[in-house]
């Protein structure tokens, strides 16, 4: 009798629907509740005494986080030279605010106000980023999805451009923001151009080799029923991977989010990246934490709202089989190939 682990941990079968939506859940919940131990335990890991009474210590004050050693020094010479001792309890260290303080600030941090004249709120800053990244990554696809289609169907054009384009996408994308500042100048022109930078040149490339896989099978038979170049790129090989570009796109979205950071500070710094810096140099690392998992939220929603749209769009990937030879025979009809 097989054991019930077996059952879960079967190689390549997926797990019920109700187990999947358990697995999901606790992929969240089990980093959150790592973070709620390290912030909630005083034994696992509180390095800092937090003042709730000064005592007589003079530069003590209640909220004073200090290291367990100065702690003990400075309450060891106030008892010595007949003072009251100062009183406290474990704290974790500021810049690792509580998972409560961050949910908090959910809300707080939009109702926090710039701390200095021209600085925009944390609504402002998320709607600037979501369109850099939303102008970034529209033109690197307008440029870098026909490309990669093209370098996959046509070895000659591989053989001219992807040489270059494999030598340039070693170069950091951040090493370009100097003269992207220079040539587009300070403001938002040179972000963009360092997220087309980023994803442009990997686009060609995941995009190509997802054209390569197409089934050679297809092409042959293609050929057979009498298809020119241009029906056979148009209404075989597109076809075939259309639902494998639509996720290799999901995936290079995600990708220029990681471009993001490093492209807000390019020129004049904005977005949330300046947000967060500045709420990080103010010590609220609480609303620093709060804006990174925005971030992460917006994302995860961006691309399970793709992965919804995909599968409407593409409802023949949930039957391969039956489903992939109706939508061929349906894209080469009998009218076309006599044609």
């Amino acid at each position: 009798m097989s054991m019930p682990s077996s059952r879960w941990l079967a190689v390549g079968k997926e797990p019920s629907a109700s187990f999947r939506l358990t697995l999901t859940i606790l992929s969240f919940l089990l980093p959150i509740g790592v973070w709620a131990l390290v912030s909630y335990v005083p034994w696992i890991w509180h390095p800092l005494i937090r003042v709730s009474s000064p005592g007589d210590v003079a530069w003590f004050k209640s909220g004073l986080l200090v290291e367990r050693e100065v702690f003990a020094e400075e309450n060891a010479k106030a008892v010595k030279a007949g003072g009251h001792a100062a009183e406290g309890s474990p704290a974790n260290p500021v810049f690792l605010p509580a998972p409560h303080e961050v949910a908090r600030a959910f809300y707080s941090a939009f109702q926090t106000k710039p701390v200095l004249r021209g600085d925009l709120w944390l609504h402002e800053s998320l709607w600037l980023s979501i369109k850099t990244i939303v102008l970034g990554f529209t033109v690197s696809s307008l440029f870098g999805v026909p490309l990669g289609i093209l370098c996959g169907a046509y070895p000659p054009i591989t053989r001219l451009t992807e040489p270059v384009i494999d030598f340039v996408r070693y170069m950091p994308a951040p090493a370009f923001g100097a003269l992207a500042v220079a040539v587009l100048g300070i403001y938002d022109a040179p972000k963009v151009a360092i997220i087309v930078i980023g994803t442009f040149f990997q686009q060609v490339l995941v995009i190509a080799n997802t054209v390569r896989r197409h089934d050679p099978a297809l092409i042959e038979a293609a050929q057979t029923l009498g298809a020119n170049r241009r029906q056979l790129l148009l209404r075989v090989i597109l076809p075939s991977c259309l639902v494998d570009l639509y996720n290799d796109q999901r995936i290079l979205l995600g990708w220029a989010w990681t471009y993001l950071i490093v492209a807000e500070v390019v020129g004049v710094s904005s977005g949330i990246t300046f947000f967060i810096n500045q709420q990080a140099k103010y010590r609220n690392f609480e609303n620093v934490y709060a804006a990174i998992i925005m971030i992460g939220i917006i994302g995860l929603m961006t691309d399970q709202g793709l992965a919804f749209i995909g599968r409407r769009l593409f409802p023949w990937q949930l039957h391969p089989p039956s489903k992939i030879t109706a939508f061929f025979k349906w894209l080469f009809p009998a009218k076309v190939i006599e044609a």
